[in-house]
């Protein structure tokens, strides 16, 4: 069984800074993307980043410059530093792998149960 369990998300006032986590544990052989997505109340689930094995990286438009998306491969862990951050960026945030199990050959996607982030004007 493969779990992925994030923390850091809280409440920060605009402008302020926040740091989340997500570690992926259990049978793994390896993990190709980690990567962070959000949903706001009302909306639809959206990519906020993703980062490869490779260490390649990929943001949405509306975060870049102000997230890093980072990760320790040597613990299965990614991480997600939010600066400047808005009103607008209050939502959940999901934790995402998509990773080759020991007992597999094929790839599988996997979700953390999300934290919440809320920014304060």
């Amino acid at each position: 069984q493969v779990q992925l369990v994030e923390s850091g998300g809280g409440l920060v006032q605009a402008g302020g800074s926040l740091r989340l986590s997500c570690a992926a544990s259990g049978s793994i052989r390896s993990i190709n993307v980690m990567g962070w997505y959000r949903q706001a109340p009302g909306k639809q689930r959206e990519l906020v980043a993703t980062i490869r094995s490779s260490g390649s990286t990929n943001y949405a438009d509306s975060v870049k410059g102000r997230f890093t998306i980072s990760r320790d491969n040597a613990k299965n862990t990614v991480y997600l530093q939010m600066n400047s951050l808005k009103p607008e960026d209050t939502a959940v945030y999901y934790c995402n792998a998509l990773l080759l199990r020991s007992s597999s050959w094929f790839q599988d996607d996997y979700w953390g149960q999300g934290t919440q982030v809320t920014v304060s004007s």
